[in-house]
């Protein structure tokens, strides 16, 4: 009898050489998903003044880092960038802010921003707003909401060394408020923050008891000014490769996304190794504060591996 546990599993699966990983991470995909892959695009529609120590993030006032910051943006400036997100490609279109979760101010002009890009053909409305309460989420769905987007960030064990501000336990709340109501939920990480192997796995496993529909997995970009700043080299490009394809074979359905920090850690020959290997989601344009590639240079790689645009 094998006794055993899925996180044994995995984590030898990481013991394996790196084609071999991703032959077997290659199957799971084809057979679960067929060759689209999903773009998405982002507007950071409030920048920067985030009360929360995420150590990891420039928007957080407790570090000095040189963003720009901006209040709230105007609901006629978000329906601007989702039409352009269109343009690109994207067939979801993300409104994210900083800080813990939104005042009452700002929530009602947000669900005025939901609505607006609901009435966009061919786009789904999506929302990255911190910690909500089940009430917020409910209004959110009423507006239009289809998605919402709250990463774990990382697995319960590594959690406080990330972030003392909010607990692991109020972030995993807000994504069954979600599923609640119905809300496709997309939920994922950041890796290369100093977390082992095992921490990894613990997050794959945490994430596949919320079954999330979608999953981005970004990589660190380390910001002067944040105390994660030092993690420069805290993973190199095949564990990353290891990393997505334990991730597909821990979540065999979900889709699975690049986020952030991929220009930085990955080549272009290993970001389409992931794209082979199963991540049929991407993060397209600009992110949050950093610089990502153009939409069109992502079309020809996923058409280098083997793979087509969503909406095509």
């Amino acid at each position: 009898m094998n006794t055993k546990t899925k996180k044994e599993e995995l984590l030898e699966f990481y013991s394996l050489p790196v084609e071999e990983l991703v032959k077997i991470a290659s199957k799971i995909t084809e057979k679960n998903h067929d060759k689209r892959v999903e773009f998405c695009s982002i507007v950071s529609a409030k920048t920067g003044k985030c009360p929360e120590n995420c150590k990891y993030c420039a928007q957080s006032v407790h570090y000095r880092t040189d963003i720009e910051t901006h209040p709230l943006l105007s609901v006629e400036e978000v329906k601007k960038c989702a039409l352009e997100a269109k343009q690109n490609g994207a067939t979801r279109f993300s409104i994210v802010t900083s800080g813990k979760g939104p005042d009452k101010e700002d929530f009602s002009k947000l669900a005025e921003m939901i609505r607006a890009i609901k009435d966009i053909p061919g786009l789904q409305a999506c929302a990255s707003l911190g910690i909500l309460s089940e009430e917020q989420v409910k209004e959110l769905k009423d507006a239009g909401m289809t998605r919402y987007h709250h990463n774990l960030n990382t697995c319960k064990s590594y959690h406080e060394q990330i972030c003392t501000t909010h607990t692991y336990e109020e972030r995993v709340n807000t994504i069954k408020f979600a599923k609640k109501y119905g809300i496709e939920v997309c939920a994922g990480g950041i890796i290369g923050m100093g977390e082992t192997r095992e921490q990894r796995v613990e997050m794959a496993l945490e994430l596949s008891g919320l079954e999330p529909d979608s999953v981005p997995v970004n990589f660190l970009h380390p910001i002067e000014g944040t105390p994660f700043a030092a993690h420069k080299d805290a993973i190199d490009e095949e564990e990353i490769i290891k990393t997505l394809a334990i991730f597909r074979i821990a979540l065999p359905h979900a889709v699975i996304r690049y986020g952030g920090g991929r220009t930085l850690r990955l080549s272009p020959e290993n970001q389409q190794l992931g794209v082979k290997l199963g991540v049929n989601g991407l993060l397209v344009g600009n992110y949050l504060t950093t610089v990502g590639t153009t939409p069109d240079e992502d079309r020809k790689m996923i058409e280098r591996a083997g793979k087509m645009l969503a909406n095509d």
